[in-house]
């Protein structure tokens, strides 16, 4: 009897032609959030996923643009407020106020420039404390954006139909990319399809039995097989029949990070044209001449064709 379809949180209504439900850059889900409130958006979730290059940015645009608002409220204040910021033209004192902001703000206090006034020596007691929050705020970012724990598994460019024993698999090779252990790793996959008459299609889910879903140590690769039995939901279909269906493979790898003792996980998805039939992978470790294990990482997605021109999984 045939297993029932679930939905593992990705819905199975349909309305039309859908991209790859995940990201494979980065693991996310490809769903656009709209409708939410400015209540609901937390600043620290936003900085803390952005990229590393945003974040600089972000940073470095703050830190001009708190310095050129201090810089403005000095200038306004007059020349007599800050001793040392004479000069012959307005846009010279403006400058001199901006270096006198930038020395407040990140506490240097070179000397050359020095309030005068008790409105400046207010308003530079003012930005002091600001430059102090800002820059603690700033390094408790740029901290947890590099002690947070994170998977760089690297996974095959593409799944193979390969052959497995006296009949076909799905594969896919994943390698961890980063030199630290990962342990106690587990996958699950899921086989996505778009089925039904055309005025009611739905999205089915039906989880694939693995011939191995968990390994103890991955120091090398870790082919992950998805035999194709009478009992799978592939079983009798053909290439055509996974592009009809719009079918999606997807994935989702757990393990344990000993170098920060947390759980870390990646995600990834195959759709219907990223698999190569009738193909096996090439070995990416040898032995060299001391005995030692030499793992190629760039080595994942290498593969061989086997020649055959099979286009169904099974007969």
């Amino acid at each position: 009897m045939e297993k029932p379809s679930f939905d593992p949180g990705l819905t199975q209504q349909y309305s039309g032609a859908l991209r790859r439900t995940i990201n494979n850059e980065d693991g996310s889900f490809n769903v656009l959030r709209r409708g939410g409130s400015w209540r609901d958006v937390h600043p620290y979730l936003h900085l803390i996923n952005m990229s590393l290059s945003r974040f600089l940015g972000l940073v470095f645009l703050g830190y001009m643009a708190v310095n050129t608002i201090f810089a403005v409220l000095y200038f306004l204040l007059g020349p007599g407020q800050l001793q040392g910021t004479d000069a012959p033209t307005e846009w010279g004192r403006f400058l001199k106020s901006f270096y006198f902001s930038a020395h407040t703000l990140t506490t240097v206090g070179y000397g050359n420039i020095s309030p005068v006034g008790d409105a400046a020596n207010l308003l530079a007691i003012v930005e002091a404390l600001t430059g102090l929050l800002g820059f603690a705020i700033a390094t408790g970012l740029l901290f947890g954006r590099f002690s947070r724990p994170s998977a760089r598994i690297g996974f095959s460019e593409r799944m193979l139909a390969a052959p497995y024993q006296d009949q076909l698999s799905l594969q896919f090779r994943i390698v961890n990319l980063r030199s630290n252990v990962l342990m106690d790793l587990n996958a699950s996959v899921l086989f996505m399809t778009v089925e039904g008459p055309p005025e009611n299609r739905v999205r089915k889910f039906k989880q694939l039995t693995l011939e191995r879903d968990k390994v103890y140590f991955m120091p090398l690769t870790w082919t992950v097989v998805h035999p194709i039995d009478e009992a799978s939901p592939l079983w009798g279909m053909t290439a055509e029949d996974l592009q009809r269906t719009q079918s999606e493979i997807l994935i989702i790898i757990k393990g344990f990070d000993d170098t920060f003792s947390q759980v870390v996980n990646a995600r990834r998805s195959y759709r219907h044209d990223e698999i190569e039939w009738g193909a096996k992978f090439n070995p990416a470790f040898h032995i060299d001449e001391v005995g030692e294990i030499v793992l190629n990482v760039d080595q994942v997605s290498s593969f061989t064709p086997l020649g055959a021109s099979a286009r169904a999984i099974a007969d």
